[in-house]
């Protein structure tokens, strides 16, 4: 499988008509995006709603249509050994077909750039010597910037060619890393196409270590559900959910990338904390109980404890006429709704229907002919209304998770045989909040509060939710993302190894419960491209204490040198051992992460400051100026640098609440490097990491 650089320009030189195709496809992509800015939608249009609608799709086309300048329009050529049906190639004939980010067309409407998504596209990450799929030859594309410089052929029916490992394919993956994360269109790897490709309908769990690429496979399954399912998901809407902001910094340019910009991003705190503002923390223990599943029947119990038996009967005067319909029919009324489970705000918003549909009865029995409007009437009618009121009041979600937690007497009647007593009094507020506006909510709360408001009302779901590192997520948490797409589905993303929350899930199953997703299928993704094998090899160490039973990964990247371990003689040589490593990381090319524990951060700040170097925040953008990130533990997980700097990992794993969940912490700090990791210390390593 030779690559092939560039030498001449001649008409016959391989490499310069391949280029000459890129630079006509650049053009007829132009081409396409001034077609649809010189749309006039005053001629298709009759009022001003539609235009508008329709401007706004205009306006997304357009912008879908960019020319990335340092983004390959396409990165392979597919050459079948037979034709292809059109139906199956957006309307091509030829046997030849470019893969690229888009499709691209000429102006007669013949492709000259194939959807990565599109079936055809498909032989081009699943094709091998093995099962061909009716290809002849791959071609794939080198690129510098965004110029093509080379190309690679693989002969896959050829057997006096020998396999051998793509130069180009192992060149782009080792890429160094500067600036957000990127696609991995152009190195899917055949395990990862399978799940990216997956149906719509079901949802897929997918357990990856480190450098598998589990966040680029959600990423790029969502853009190909776009393009397999565009219709239904632009009505029902698909939500990307990372653990934090500095992550979803990271990863917001990958579906742009791919012309996908209908996609939003949110945490798990984004989607709860409506309604309140989260200005308070929780201890470990508070926060453990509070995202507890069996805080859901303790709401459950408090909402419906606001029902109260009839004892009265209603009585509804029209006109001359009065209508009585006893307690005991208003009684069983409420039992059948309770019994039916409804969500509250449903049920409040029945009763009175169900009372009047009573009265209508009785007018027909006394010869009367009432109508729907008469029901609605009476629906409305004074006596109803303080009936309905005084039966099944109106609850609101936050006053109610505030009284739960400041009511001690309140909270025992329903955390009865679900919450210990010694629970109950870890959740209880020391200093009650006078109103909603005061207090001072946690995350956990917000939590609590959503979890109340769906009781209430229904929340709105989606089409389909991608949630990434999901291991970190409490029960309560894994349903509050579950009541986001309960008519649609899911792709779920974590490394059970990388837990690190006292709430962290054990296992795929029990999460997948919380998440309303019990029949999802699970895929384990073991084969590392990212981290080095020198590097994934010393973190895994770590795994028989923090995750027993998870296979490690295997890097098929092999870097000796990739990893070294200094030891200086005290906490006073640490700081510069530390600043030392980063000068030397920063002779090479690529982005360099300074991983501390998050209490070193202000010294480790004031040391880099001390000495001239500007750096950056997690999720920040590299400059020409800065390629140095500073980042402190707690935020280090999902993303990556081409060389990191580890600091003290003893601290890192002193500055969790247990051992466990420290050395957890580690392993996510040991892995964040694609090139090279330099790890300093002063104080004795951790046991596992000994040599």
């Amino acid at each position: 499988m030779p690559a092939h650089e560039h030498e001449s320009d001649t008409t016959t030189d391989p490499l310069a008509r391949e280029r000459a195709h890129l630079t006509a496809s650049r053009a007829a992509l132009r081409a396409m995006r001034e077609d649809a800015q010189a749309l006039d939608i005053r001629d298709v249009t009759a009022n001003w709603v539609n235009a508008a609608v329709l401007q706004a799709q205009i306006d997304e086309r357009i912008k879908s249509l960019a020319d990335l300048a340092h983004t390959p329009l396409f990165f392979g050529r597919l050459d079948y050994l037979h034709r292809v049906g059109a139906e199956q190639a957006e309307g091509a004939e030829g046997e030849q077909f470019y893969i690229g980010r888009r499709h691209v067309h000429d102006s007669d409407g013949d492709p000259m750039v194939i959807d990565w998504r599109a079936p055809v596209s498909q032989p081009f990450y699943r094709a091998s010597r093995k099962d061909p799929q009716d290809v002849g030859q791959r071609r794939r594309f080198g690129y510098t910037g965004g110029e093509l410089t080379a190309y690679e052929d693989e002969h896959l029916t050829d057997p006096t060619e020998a396999a051998q490992t793509s130069k180009l394919l192992q060149a782009e993956i080792e890429r160094p890393r500067v600036g957000p994360m990127r696609d991995i269109v152009a190195t899917i790897q055949p395990e990862q196409d399978e799940i990216v490709r997956s149906e719509l309908g079901g949802t897929v769990c997918v357990q990856g270590g480190p450098g598998t690429g589990k966040t680029a496979v959600g990423l790029h399954r969502v853009a190909y559900l776009l393009y397999a399912h565009r219709e239904r998901l632009a009505r029902t809407g698909t939500l990307v959910i990372g653990p934090n902001r500095s992550f979803l910094q990271y990863i917001e340019q990958v579906l742009p990338a791919l012309g996908e910009l209908a996609v939003q991003q949110a945490t798990v705190d984004d989607l709860v904390t409506a309604g309140v503002e989260v200005r308070g923390t929780d201890p470990a223990a508070a926060a453990v109980v509070k995202g507890d599943a069996r805080m859901a029947e303790v709401l459950r119990r408090a909402i419906r404890s606001h029902v109260t038996p009839p004892v009265e009967p209603v009585v509804v005067v029209r006109g001359s006429r009065r209508w009585r319909v006893p307690a005991y029919e208003v009684a069983e009324m409420v039992d059948e709704l309770l019994a039916r489970d409804m969500r509250y705000g449903a049920a409040h918003d029945a009763l009175p229907q169900r009372i009047a549909h009573a009265v209508l009865v009785r007018m027909e029995e006394a010869g009367e002919a009432p109508d729907d409007r008469v029901q609605n009437a009476v629906a409305r009618n004074p006596a109803v209304k303080a009936a309905v009121k005084a039966i099944w009041p109106a609850v609101d979600p936050a006053k109610l998770v505030l009284r739960l937690l400041s009511d001690a007497e309140f909270l025992a009647a329903h955390a009865e045989g679900l919450l210990t007593e010694d629970e109950q009094k870890t959740i209880l507020w020391e200093k009650p909040a006078r109103s909603v506006k005061s207090a001072k909510w946690s995350a956990a709360d917000a939590v609590l509060i959503d979890e109340a408001g769906d009781l209430v009302a229904r929340t709105h779901s989606l089409g389909h939710v991608v949630l990434d590192e999901a291991q970190d997520l409490s029960p309560m948490q894994y349903r509050a993302v579950g009541r986001r797409c309960t008519t649609g589905s899911a792709t779920v993303l974590g490394d059970l190894a990388q837990g690190t929350t006292p709430w962290s899930t054990e296992s795929w199953a029990q999460a997948l419960h919380h998440l309303g997703k019990s029949d999802a299928v699970v895929e384990e993704l073991t084969a590392g491209f990212r981290v080095p094998r020198e590097v994934i090899a010393y973190a895994s160490r770590l795994l028989p204490a923090i995750s027993p039973g998870l296979a490690p990964v295997e890097s098929v990247r092999e870097s000796p040198g990739s990893l070294e371990v200094r030891r200086v003689a005290g906490p006073a040589e640490l700081d510069a051992a530390v600043l030392a490593a980063c000068d030397e990381s920063l002779t090479r090319e690529g982005s360099i992460g300074l991983i501390a524990a998050d209490a070193r951060i202000p010294a480790l700040a004031q040391a880099l400051a001390a000495a001239g170097h500007t750096y950056l925040s997690p999720g920040e953008e590299t400059t020409a100026d800065s390629r140095l990130t500073l980042v402190p533990a707690s935020l280090a997980k999902g993303l990556e640098y081409d060389y990191v700097v580890l600091d003290e990992p003893a601290a890192v794993v002193d500055g969790e609440p247990d051992e466990r969940t420290g050395l957890r912490r580690l392993y996510v700090a040991l892995t964040r490097a694609v090139s090279g990791l330099t790890v300093v210390h002063a104080a004795e390593l951790p046991a596992e990491l000994r040599p």
